[in-house]
């Protein structure tokens, strides 16, 4: 029988995926591109932190190694945030949620490489599992909302890449520390590529330091602290009372809630199709077998738990 401590722990872990889930529908609501979207809100985190005393003391002990490797790491999740985003904005909140649970596909191929475990083919079989989903999910869309699948399927390779790499990497700086000087080096890539955005990327174009409306900032405040920092101290604080098993259970919902979210707060029922609903279906049914049919490995912290927003804690 569950302890009042473990019945606590499960309340807070699924608090957490739902704040994770409203990430997708806040970057519906929010008027910025994507672009500009994720660097206000890395910038908002970074500064957060730098707030810390312990952060700043946890910078200071860094070896150069290890801070060149999270500035790199950092790179990539701000890839994945603007792709991600830009995904919600081709398309709309259920297809980019929907996206990130093919993160499980890519994680099956990466992970061994990355970590230095060993492949599993029952991994890969699930991940295969995925794929006549993906084909119903398009099927399903307007032709105006394909590009939006695209974008966010890459959207989920920087999820799987950057998350074996923090998994690699977890263990050998204070997690706050860690989440500052990633989020740190990707608001700065973010800069840096912005000049470019139009030649390489030119969805993604867009004016960099455009300051947000009155509601725009206080989405993006809402983005940035409470669906990021609280659910990031919030999560550890369950993962001590709770099994890697449960824990993975519950953020394997995220993209549910993302969806059912975005169909009571947006009405993105009505532009979707039964194909497409049919194929989330089949995508989630694997997404949620995984723990079962996957022999439970060690998470050794929070940011391993994520395939998509608690992508925030993979951080």
């Amino acid at each position: 029988m569950p302890t009042p401590q473990t019945r606590k722990a499960f309340l807070q872990i699924h608090a957490c995926v739902l704040l994770w889930g409203f990430t997708a529908i806040l970057g519906k609501l929010i008027t910025l591109p994507a672009l500009p979207l994720v660097w206000w809100r890395m910038a908002l985190v970074v500064l957060a932190l730098a707030c810390v005393p312990r952060v700043w003391r946890g910078v200071r002990a860094l070896p150069p190694r290890l801070l060149l490797a999270y500035s790199g790491i950092g790179v990539l999740v701000a890839l994945h945030w603007l792709t991600f985003y830009g995904s919600i904005k081709l398309a709309n909140a259920s297809v980019g949620a929907t996206c990130m649970a093919l993160a499980t596909v890519f994680i099956a191929l990466t992970e061994p490489r990355l970590v230095g475990r060993r492949f599993s083919w029952r991994e890969m079989l699930l991940g295969v599992a995925v794929l006549p989903g993906v084909a119903l999910v398009v099927g399903g869309l307007p032709h105006e909302m394909r590009m939006g699948v695209l974008v966010g399927t890459v959207s989920a390779m920087f999820v799987a890449v950057f998350g074996a790499l923090n998994k690699r990497y977890v263990d050998r700086a204070d997690p706050l520390t860690m989440t500052a000087v990633e989020l740190g080096a990707g608001t700065l890539a973010l800069t840096a590529l912005a000049p470019l955005m139009p030649l390489v990327f030119p969805v993604f174009a867009g004016e960099l330091l455009v300051l947000p409306s009155a509601r725009d900032a206080l989405y993006l405040l809402a983005l940035a602290l409470a669906c990021t920092l609280f659910p990031f101290a919030l999560s550890l604080v369950a993962l001590r009372h709770m099994s890697a098993f449960a824990a993975q259970l519950a953020v394997n919902l995220e993209p549910v809630y993302a969806i059912v979210l975005a169909m009571l707060l947006l009405g993105e029922q009505h532009e979707l199709t039964p194909a497409f609903y049919g194929g989330v279906a089949i995508i989630l049914g694997v997404v949620l077998a995984y723990p079962l049919l996957v022999r439970p490995r060690r998470l050794d912290h929070v940011e391993v738990l994520a395939t998509a927003e608690a992508k925030d804690m993979t951080l």
